[in-house]
């Protein structure tokens, strides 16, 4: 019955936690509109390229399809463009693997977005927007794994994690969770999800969305266990555009995002793709 409830929930998109601060230090005001900002700024006159991954997971892009809008990051592309002065007609997609699109060099999109956490070293290599989603982190555990009635990060010692490579997940585990024993690693959160469907692992972590996402739609038996407060250091993801490093379209995408909050139009998205649900428990740090 827990489980139909919380598929029930699930009318278009899923879960999440807050949205970005709107107080973020780097929003810029440009003082133009959009299009005049954007203009001669693409990498194709007149059209807006966007990235996202191969594949594209849901609640952040429906069916793996970008171009429909439908799903919380597909839909927040189209919206940036449309602040940005492009019609859909305008925007294309192509893919890229997670790590190929914040490696240093050039780049076949002009905004890639596909949950990239804002984090300094990420940033000596490519450039971010402003946050347009914050999420806590989180973990996913069958019922019955030793991750189960974890209240603290002591509880989590024994634990054998897996967490998808390259990501602020792996990170936590390894810099605040430090369990005893290495954390596996994966390419994707396909591999995650399996070798925890085979118990080769015992809990895997990511953001809180991802998790409540799988946890009612996509892993039989699983459950959230738990996620961890914004109070503690280095356990808030704030996910960001990604560009070329100092691309000027940078400041019209900031521009962008700054007008969807405070028309209330990314709140909106969120409400739509994300439910506001925070069952999970909190596990402390300290």
């Amino acid at each position: 019955m827990r489980r139909t409830a919380i598929a029930a929930l699930l009318v278009g998109g899923l879960l999440v936690t807050a949205c970005g601060d709107d107080d973020d230090a780097g929003s810029s005001d440009s003082g133009t509109d959009g299009a005049s900002c954007a203009e001669g700024k693409t990498i194709t006159p007149d059209v807006l390229t966007v990235a996202t991954g191969e594949p594209a997971f849901r609640p952040w892009v429906e069916d793996d399809a970008p171009e429909s809008g439908r799903g919380f990051e597909a839909a927040v592309a189209y919206a940036v463009a449309g602040e940005m002065g492009f019609t859909e007609d305008q925007v294309t997609w192509v893919r890229t693997t997670f790590d190929e699109a914040i490696q240093p060099g050039a780049k076949n999109f002009d905004f890639n977005l596909q949950q990239y956490s804002i984090t300094p070293e990420r940033a000596e290599s490519i450039s971010f927007s402003d946050p347009y989603y914050s999420s806590n982190q989180a973990i996913l555990a069958l019922e019955g794994s030793p991750a189960e009635g974890a209240t603290t990060v002591a509880d989590l010692k024994d634990v054998k994690f897996g967490a998808q490579a390259s990501t602020t997940s792996l990170a936590f585990i390894t810099d605040v969770i430090k369990p005893d024993a290495e954390p596996f690693v994966y390419d994707d959160n396909v591999g995650a999800k399996a070798a925890l469907e085979a118990d080769q692992i015992d809990a895997i972590v990511v953001d809180l969305p991802t998790a409540m996402f799988m946890q009612a739609v996509e892993i039989e038996d699983s459950k959230v266990v738990g996620q961890f407060p914004p109070s503690a250091g280095g356990t808030t993801d704030d996910f960001g555009l990604v560009f070329e490093k100092d691309n000027p379209l940078v400041e019209c995408a900031n521009d962008a995002l700054a007008a969807m909050r405070d028309s209330g139009e990314l709140d909106l998205i969120t409400d739509q793709w994300l439910l506001t649900v925070n069952v999970a428990p909190v596990i402390e740090v300290g």
